[in-house]
């Protein structure tokens, strides 16, 4: 069957795609959505997204972790924010972490809205991701997070990879998707010095938070993909 794969830049630009059919997949890779993936492979039990910082204190006394982040930076009074260094083994196994972020979390409700289907990528699975979307029959979109409804280079450069890795096992490509392959092409061999000029990259310098970006862009570390049910964040394998 014919089957298309498309990128959208920013959520700001989601309302223009058809996804009732199509398995969205969010991308927020510096740093949410890198967070997400490393916390489910490191044995959270679930979670659970949520738009605003609000949200997150409806869930305060049932004994989940509350993680929520503004602007790079953990919000006062919360247990961390979307650094995945919060996300070991020793901070989330077993437990449930209710999470607000910046720009991530907002694409992920846009999302579950219309799409058949949502999961979650980044460089960590890479390989993972491609290789069941490889083998699902539908429609792909990677709908990049972007930074506050505006395009950013981080998520644009993974939608990329993913476009590389798929391109022959679909038929259909809108002309983001070939942007972005482009885009990574030209910055695979040393992602770290490519991203440097990002000013989300810059953002994160300036919180002193080089670590996670380093972080954030390691291949393949993780065999898990977060797919959303109701509204949670479960590993897939678990469904």
């Amino acid at each position: 069957m014919q089957r298309k794969i498309e990128v959208c830049l920013t959520p700001a630009l989601l309302d223009l795609y058809t996804i009732e059919n199509s398995i969205v997949v969010v991308i927020d890779v510096l740093r949410a959505t890198s967070s997400m993936v490393y916390g489910l492979d490191n044995g959270a039990e679930a979670i659970i997204p949520v738009a605003q910082v609000d949200d997150c204190l409806q869930y305060k006394d049932l004994g989940y972790l509350l993680a929520a982040e503004r602007n790079g930076e953990v919000v006062e009074g919360y247990d961390f924010g979307n650094s995945p260094f919060s996300y070991t083994k020793e901070k989330v196994a077993g437990k449930t972490v209710v999470l607000t972020t910046t720009n991530g979390t907002k694409a992920l409700h846009m999302a579950r809205a219309r799409a058949y289907q949502v999961v979650i990528g980044s460089f960590l699975n890479l390989d993972f991701l491609c290789k069941w979307l490889k083998q699902q029959d539908k429609d792909v979109l990677l709908l990049c997070a972007g930074w506050k409804d505006q395009f950013n280079l981080e998520d644009t450069l993974f939608a990329g990879a993913v476009v590389r890795e798929l391109k022959s096992s679909f038929t259909q490509f809108d002309d983001s998707c070939v942007a972005a392959e482009d885009l990574y092409t030209l910055a695979k061999k040393d992602l770290r010095t490519y991203m440097m000029k990002s000013s989300h990259s810059h953002r994160l310098a300036a919180l002193n938070i080089e670590e996670d970006v380093k972080f954030c862009l390691q291949l393949n570390l993780c065999h898990t993909i977060p797919i959303m049910l109701g509204d949670k964040l479960v590993p897939l394998d678990s469904n």
